[in-house]
């Protein structure tokens, strides 16, 4: 099976070590996908987050962890059954996944981290990746996601055909724009994954917005009435208060050396330009 992963890796003719880490983790992740669609994760959970617009919309940058919401919200749902079978499944491919990682009785999120160190060692690189530093995937769920979301099929061909339950694109975008003004620390990914949204025109699940705005961050409780004003208004704040050179740090290693080029852009006066744009198209 190995043979499978090595013909994934070399139709994305990386020209650098930085795209074959970035290809290899990819390629991992689809294969994780696979195993917990075997294990009947899906029948749960929901794909989302920037990994799901990479893997099934195609968003132009790579991404990191596997991030999920249960479809209904279960505080006692257990992760562990369904990580386990993924692993066996990983392992027909040549992965021998660690796992690492428990859960808090606190918490709202379940997650695990998938650590492997065999497959680089089975693969031929064009470039001189480093093979000591294992491949690690955080595997990530939401157990009570706000209300709201609309979930949709969607179909992969790797490692072979099958099919994930995914939030459709109104509802992935209220999870980008929550993330834009509730997380408590700066992600140049997550401005990135902004401006792709407005440039596909993505319409926005106020909703499911509304009812996650009102369920985590600062807002939590308030019942604040969600307005295309009252977003234009909040992204403005955010964006004022940023160092953009500091944002673009966080989002370089994830793009093909085209796409860092645009980052030159970047800067205050560019996304208040481009808001104004996505504010305008929710009117």
């Amino acid at each position: 099976m190995k043979d499978v992963i090595q013909d994934k890796l070399e139709s994305y003719k990386c020209e650098t070590k930085e795209d074959e880490e970035n290809a290899i983790k990819e390629i991992t992740q689809e294969v994780a996908l696979y195993g917990l669609q075997e294990s009947g994760f899906f029948e749960k959970a929901t794909f989302h987050g920037g990994t799901c617009l990479r893997i099934i919309h195609g968003l132009d940058r790579f991404s990191e962890d596997l991030d999920f919401v249960l479809k209904k919200p279960n505080s006692d749902f257990d992760l562990t059954p369904y990580i386990e079978k993924t692993i066996k499944m990983m392992n027909v491919y040549g992965y021998q996944i660690e796992i690492s990682g428990e859960d808090k009785a606190d918490s709202n999120v379940r997650s695990r981290f998938l650590k492997d160190d065999s497959i680089k060692k089975l693969l031929n690189f064009e470039n001189s990746l480093d093979l000591k530093r294992k491949i690690q995937i955080k595997v990530e769920v939401d157990i009570n996601p706000p209300k709201g979301a609309i979930n949709e099929a969607n179909y992969l061909d790797f490692p072979t055909e099958f099919m994930i339950s995914t939030h459709d694109m109104p509802s992935l975008l209220a999870g980008k724009c929550h993330a834009l003004l509730c997380r408590n620390y700066i992600k140049g990914r997550d401005w990135y994954d902004y401006l792709w949204y407005i440039s596909k025109g993505t319409k926005l699940n106020l909703e499911m917005f509304q009812a996650a705005i009102n369920q985590l961050g600062p807002w939590k409780g308030l019942n604040t009435k969600i307005t295309a004003e009252w977003l234009g208004k909040e992204l403005e704040k955010k964006i004022k208060s940023h160092d953009w050179n500091e944002v673009k740090k966080d989002v370089e290693r994830f793009l093909k050396p085209d796409k860092k080029l645009t980052l030159n852009l970047w800067s205050e006066d560019f996304f208040l330009k481009k808001t104004k744009k996505f504010i305008a198209s929710l009117v």
